[in-house]
């Protein structure tokens, strides 16, 4: 009965997202002259700006590194009392809980209120990875304290040994190369999530894609661009 009601909400869902309003659909037959005209106007590149592009890269890189950074150190803090085996429930439930609505806010939401709050540059942008990054990361780190293998820590725990030394020579070595994977794998995301940033003010390349775009200067967009595949 319950996969039933859920197919059918499905089913209807679809059919009101296909149905309700004007999605534009009548726009798709002039979509790919549209496109060649624009990509057209793109050509040849302007590679005049190419000192702007390597700033806005440099700072791309900052932004990306730093954030992935500051949210290392507070991500290990952190998991530490999202863990279940580390700290009571009633520590590590409400830790988990906040974890999960950092991670539910979008980031460009997050740069936005940053930019708000310092001002434009790539320190909002540094700020907005921090906070979006801790989310997932403390996630993660916990997850890879919890799943350590018990033996290890029952054994320094017999022998007398307080959190912090169970934490330091039985759980860290097994989860050391855990925290290396996630945390290599969210600096590629913090890397690409910052080309965006750049479109709300909080620094990076993307401000330069926006500029030029704006200002109709597609060949210098389309520099940038390039440098942009060619980072990612």
């Amino acid at each position: 009965m319950g996969r039933s009601v859920i197919w059918v909400m499905l089913v209807l869902a679809i059919l009101w997202s296909l149905t309700s309003g004007d999605m534009g659909l009548g726009k798709l037959p002039g979509a790919g002259p549209r496109l060649a005209e624009f990509l057209g106007r793109m050509i040849p590149p302007d590679l005049s700006v190419w000192r702007e592009v390597l700033t806005g890269l440099a700072e791309t890189l900052r932004i990306a590194i730093l954030g992935t950074l500051f949210a290392v150190i507070l991500s290990v803090g952190l998991a530490v009392l999202a863990s279940e085996t580390m700290v009571p429930p009633a520590i590590w439930r409400p830790v988990r809980a906040l974890l999960a609505v950092i991670r539910s806010i979008p980031l460009i939401l997050v740069a936005m209120l940053m930019v708000g709050a310092v001002g434009l540059g790539p320190l909002p942008g540094i700020l907005a990875i921090t906070f979006h990054a801790t989310g997932m990361l403390a996630k993660f780190y916990a997850e890879a304290i919890d799943n350590v293998a018990t033996a290890p820590v029952a054994a320094l725990e017999s022998a007398g040994a307080n959190r912090i030394q169970q934490l330091r020579w039985a759980i860290w070595p097994q989860m050391a190369p855990v925290i290396m994977r996630d945390t290599v794998f969210r600096f590629e995301l913090n890397l690409r999530e910052s080309l965006i940033l750049g479109i709300v003010g909080a620094g990076g390349i993307g401000l330069y894609v926006q500029t030029y775009v704006r200002s109709f200067q597609y060949e210098k967009a389309a520099t940038v661009t390039l440098a942009i595949i060619v980072l990612v």
